[in-house]
């Protein structure tokens, strides 16, 4: 059986387009919820796998959605690479900046913290339906590097920014390690059963356009080009979250297969043969009722004909209701 996801991502429209959310698998489901309570520490939450298999299912087992994403965090990475990261209660992720070349020396990537993520990924495979497809993903060079630097999330970005323009051999050396990293990560993924791959580039709208090329286009290739040089059948899809008018270099530069787009830009107007996935706003999730079907059927009826994926233009917020989930997905399939 052909998943509908893989041959969208192959370039072939659907009917009915393929349907999947970003944050699917989270805090506003209560079986989620109920898990999460007892694990004391988020990292290790995602690096047990018979828990983070079980949260990775919840939504599809719920929604029979056509593809689960993997259950782990971006922040994964800096952790095998040895930098110190936590999550505090209400404020989300915490790390030990890194600012100067000495931090950047201690950097090392271990494969083998991730072991328990690849445990999940064949766990995954083995309880998931014939017709969903699992993606596994990552966060790409420049939104993990913010984190890596800056320390938390929340920020303008001005330290990396800063590192970027008046050390940019540093920065080079900082987006190589990441590259090299993320690339080990996500072959692996693939290695364990992976069938598509997500590269989560969360703060692309807050790269400035003289660093852009070698902030988010060359380490995406880098990457995209290394997972196909191992696994030439598994696609890859690119979200570059507020991108804007860069869209269209990075189709057409990066070599992934498919474009996840936010739902500040016109996903119809967007020039591409490659596969397109978004995006809905969030908020319309949150709210339900007429608009949340109206908006999904125009978004349908206005990518008809072409290779789509059904999600949102970012992720599933935590107030929204679960009913609000199968109400847009029934409209969907209407």
């Amino acid at each position: 059986m052909v998943k509908k996801l893989l041959s969208v991502l192959k370039g072939e429209p659907a009917q009915v387009p393929p349907v999947w959310l970003m944050r699917q698998a989270g805090r506003y489901l209560p079986e989620y919820r109920a898990l999460r309570a007892n694990a004391k520490d988020f990292v290790q939450f995602c690096l047990t796998p018979d828990l983070a298999v079980e949260v990775t299912l919840q939504p599809v087992r719920r929604f029979d959605l056509d593809a689960a994403i993997l259950f782990a965090d971006i922040l994964l990475v800096p952790h095998a690479l040895g930098q110190k990261v936590w999550f505090a209660e209400g404020e989300g992720p915490r790390l030990e900046p890194i600012r100067d070349a000495a931090g950047l020396a201690k950097l090392a990537y271990r494969a083998e913290l991730l072991a328990p993520v690849m445990q999940t990924i064949k766990g995954v495979r083995a309880a998931l339906s014939e017709r969903a497809a699992l993606i596994g993903f990552a966060g790409s060079p420049w939104t993990v590097a913010t984190y890596m630097i800056e320390g938390q999330g929340g920020t303008d970005h001005e330290n990396i920014r800063k590192l970027a323009w008046s050390e940019p051999k540093l920065f080079a050396q900082l987006m190589d390690v990441l590259v090299d990293a993320t690339s080990s990560y996500l072959i692996a993924q693939a290695d364990a059963g992976a069938e598509a791959l997500q590269l989560f580039e969360s703060w692309a709208g807050t790269v400035p356009a003289g660093l852009f090329e070698r902030a988010v286009l060359e380490p995406t290739a880098r990457i995209v080009n290394a997972v196909k040089a191992r696994h030439p059948q598994v696609p890859v899809i690119g979200f570059p979250r507020g991108a804007g008018g860069w869209i269209g270099r990075y189709a057409q530069e990066t070599g992934v297969d498919g474009i996840g787009v936010d739902q500040m830009t016109d996903i119809a107007a967007i020039k591409t043969t490659k596969a397109l996935q978004g995006n809905l706003d969030p908020i319309l999730l949150l709210q339900g009722g007429d608009g949340l079907r109206d908006a999904a059927r125009k978004l349908v009826t206005a990518m008809a004909g072409r290779p789509f994926i059904f999600n949102l233009g970012h992720g599933v917020m935590q107030p929204t209701p679960p009913g609000h989930v199968a109400e847009l997905v029934a409209a969907i399939r209407a």
